[in-house]
């Protein structure tokens, strides 16, 4: 999502996790380490249409300085927490929605082999046991400038996060969520070079952001370098002028082309907690008719379709949660319950799904 941005002296760079979980249970060694021997069999190549799923972010949004924690998580908590806190959360997005998959962030405070990317690692883990697919994104900090500063960092951490999961056929990767600062073909090069660094991972399991905010995939769609993977588009409203129905269909389908099914919309969403039914037809609500016009557009092109958020988010319209968000949650530890804002927003998720409510 575009940050509305701070600027910090840090580094910019900070990488979000979005996980994707989906197939059978993966084991676990004694030490927590998902090992090769240990993984169940890696599922088939799957159509962009499968990925039906949530973000689950950190509260306030995942540009952050520091570890990346999303909402129901803490810092303090060790991998099993992690994982079992993680377990409860999946199997609410399972049984409300009929999620299967999700997308989490990660950055330089939150991949293996720094202290709190040990304990988030039981978050995908968890997820590929619950049978979830999972996206792994890479975020920038709170002083995003929407380009790589520390290519070395970046690659190590990459090398690290598919050391940890490049054998389990559920996890997948997005190299850099909105690399705006970047022009369509500088980006290509970069999404080109991070495939050929790392020639074990197939690229059905590979999500490659389209160019500016993730706003547009056609560029990297053409680039035969990049066939074979993803693509990862993001539209909202709050980006564009108030628009009818068909202008907004007008302009997912600008954006698209004739890539949809390569295409996971794997950021979009709405108001949900002032009352606006997404049900209507007719609606002269703004919101209203993007959301209609996102979930028409994913059914019609056989997209995925990933709701941005579910849980955390920025707290920009709200004190205490992203009023997009799904659910509101409570309770503490793993006693965690979850409670969906808006039925008529979870209708149009199963539209866009083609799944029956």
């Amino acid at each position: 999502m575009p940050p509305f941005r701070s600027r910090h002296p840090r580094r910019s760079l900070s990488v979000t996790l979005s996980v994707a979980v989906a197939g059978s249970l993966v084991a676990l060694s004694s030490a927590g380490q998902v090992t090769a021997a240990d993984r169940a069999a890696e599922p088939a190549p799957q159509a962009a249409a499968d990925f039906r799923g949530v973000n689950w972010a950190a509260p306030g949004d995942n540009f952050t300085d520091g570890p990346v924690v999303p909402e129901g998580l803490s810092e303090s908590d060790d991998y099993d927490t992690v994982k079992a806190k993680a377990s409860v959360v999946y199997d609410q997005f399972q049984s409300t929605v009929g999620a299967n998959t999700v997308r989490l962030p990660i950055n330089f405070d939150s991949y293996p082999g720094t202290t709190w990317g040990d304990s988030y690692a039981g978050a995908i883990d968890a997820a590929s046991e619950s049978g979830l697919n999972v996206i792994i994104s890479l975020w920038e900090g709170a002083s995003a400038n929407g380009r790589i500063d520390d290519l070395a960092g970046y690659n190590a951490l990459w090398d690290a996060v598919v050391e940890r999961w490049g054998d389990d056929g559920r996890v997948h990767f997005e190299p850099m969520n909105e690399p705006y600062a970047y022009t369509p073909a500088e980006w290509a090069d970069i999404a080109a070079a991070w495939i050929e660094d790392r020639p074990s991972v197939p690229r059905e399991r590979i999500l490659v952001s389209g160019h500016g905010y993730n706003g547009d995939v056609t560029a990297v769609c053409a680039d035969s370098r990049l066939d074979g993977t993803y693509l990862s588009l993001h539209l909202y409203a709050f980006q564009f002028a108030e628009m009818s129905y068909d202008q907004w269909r007008d302009t997912f389908d600008s954006r698209i082309g004739d890539c949809g099914s390569r295409t996971v919309l794997d950021e979009f969403g709405a108001p949900l907690d002032d009352g606006r039914d997404y049900d209507h037809p007719d609606s002269d609500d703004n919101f209203v008719r993007y959301l209609r016009a996102a979930t028409d557009t994913v059914r019609a092109e056989g997209m995925g379709a990933v709701y941005w958020p579910a849980l955390g988010g920025k707290h920009t319209n709200r004190p205490d949660h992203d009023w997009y968000s799904l659910y509101a949650i409570e309770g503490s530890g793993t006693d965690l319950t979850l409670t969906v804002r808006n039925e008529s927003a979870v209708n149009r998720l199963h539209h866009a799904w083609a799944v029956t409510n």
